[in-house]
């Protein structure tokens, strides 16, 4: 694909959206749409929470390859291209779900969407980075967190919701390629509209040898460890997610399974309607809030307040998994405050790792070693929150996420935090 027509660098909010709209896209494709595709084809739920956490496993892996996006081509050209592939492949997704082994073929093209998703966002957070100036990283930290979720809204809205409806005209397999196939056909669109609109970034520092790519490499790890205060953040953005990581996994599952079994008993239709458009709608108020309020009072004072609004909040799941409530409105209410606060608390984690991780002479692939970091936190308590839900019952389960969030709020008091970050170091600008 062609990615070679650069115009004149354009805003960055004529691409910041679309970026990490495209970013959301397979994201939420993997860790929240296909849990509710494989419970709606009648699965158990720690078999969803074990494979659909496997799934991010590319995300936290993508430090051994992000280093070869410092050396070969531009940050438009990775963007571009697997985008594409990736709208193949949740297209062929779409294809083999009328299978008899649906679930093989299926998990295998979800694992070629994981890889080249997360090698994507190497490329589209780097760009972020070395296109925006430290002021705009942050006046548009809540832009790009906000449109990374516009796509939750989108696919586990309004997309769940066109499934919910089609559920009702035919089966749910039928149903669910129509979905998917939906999504494959974006992707590709909004590959094309980059190929045109994206800002290049910065080039690749080009090797002339394997010696020379591998001296590079261990450059890039070397001085990532020899940053001031490394170990304290790393274990810091590890336990951020610890309460996420287990509610993103079990929170939908909740919802749709049956109130005999525990669960509010939501159908399709409505767990789109409340959870993927009200909530995600509650999700990019507050991401966009959260980016605002550590815009104005800093890193450094804004971290534990964050924290603390990111874990409250759940305990509206709590209140619902003890209550079980049938009143929609106060079900749709509930869920709003919590994906409100999940939204205003995810800013931190995403702006102390650019401005106090990324920055220096490998910003691109340092961002993805603390991002990939960061997917760990969220895919260890995944892959066994299914088994613990099992264990403890849906009320007892909300209960224990509180408590996994205590040490990252003892931690928060204690991380050193610089007043500001350096900026970061420019890199070369050369022709794909």
């Amino acid at each position: 694909m062609n990615t070679d027509h650069r115009p004149e660098q354009a805003h960055p909010a004529t691409w910041v959206p679309t970026l990490y709209f495209a970013e959301g896209i397979p994201f939420f494709a993997i860790s929240l749409i296909a849990g509710i595709l494989y419970k709606r084809l009648g699965m158990p739920n720690d078999v969803i929470a074990l494979y659909t956490s496997w799934l991010l496993l590319p995300w936290s892996l993508k430090p051994f390859w992000s280093p070869l996006l410092e050396m070969f081509k531009t940050k438009k050209f990775f963007i571009v291209s697997f985008e594409f592939i990736v709208g193949v492949s949740l297209a062929l997704i779409a294809l083999c779900l009328p299978l008899a082994n649906y679930f093989r073929y299926t998990l295998a093209l979800f694992v070629l969407v994981a890889f080249c998703a997360s090698t994507h966002d190497i490329a589209a957070d780097g760009l972020y980075i070395s296109s925006l100036s430290d002021k705009q990283q942050a006046a548009y930290a809540g832009w790009q967190g906000g449109f990374f979720n516009v796509a939750r809204f989108f696919s586990q809205g309004a997309l769940v919701i066109l499934a919910g409806y089609l559920e009702t005209k035919t089966d749910a397999r039928h149903a669910w390629m129509a979905i998917f196939g939906a999504m494959g056909l974006i992707l590709v669109g909004v590959s094309l509209y980059h190929a045109r609109m994206l800002p290049a970034g910065a080039a690749g520092r080009r090797s002339e040898s394997w010696h020379q790519m591998a001296a590079t490499f261990g450059d890039v790890i070397v001085s990532f460890f020899k940053k001031p205060n490394i170990w304290w953040l790393l274990v810091f953005i590890l336990l951020y997610r610890a309460g996420e990581g287990q509610v993103v996994r079990i929170g939908p599952l909740f919802l749709v399974d049956k109130r005999a079994l525990g669960g509010l008993g939501l159908t399709t239709e409505q767990f789109g309607t409340i959870y993927g458009t009200f909530g995600t709608v509650a999700f990019i108020a507050g991401s966009v809030a959260g980016g605002y309020f550590t815009s104005w009072l800093g890193l450094r004072r804004a971290l534990l307040p964050l924290i603390v609004v990111m874990n409250l909040p759940n305990l509206a799941y709590v209140y619902l998994s003890t209550a079980l409530p049938t009143n929609a409105a106060l079900v749709a209410t509930a869920l709003s405050a919590e994906m409100f606060g999940y939204g205003f608390g995810f800013v931190g984690v995403i702006l102390l790792m650019m401005q106090e991780i990324a920055p220096g002479k490998y910003q691109t692939a340092h961002y993805a070693f603390a991002n990939s970091l960061m997917n760990l936190g969220l895919m260890i308590p995944g892959t066994v929150s299914g088994k613990i839900q099992m264990a403890l019952g849906y009320r007892n389960f909300f209960i224990w996420v509180l408590v996994a969030s205590i040490p990252a709020l003892i931690l928060a008091r204690m991380i050193p935090i610089h007043s500001g970050a350096a900026p970061p170091v420019a890199e070369p600008v050369t022709v794909p």
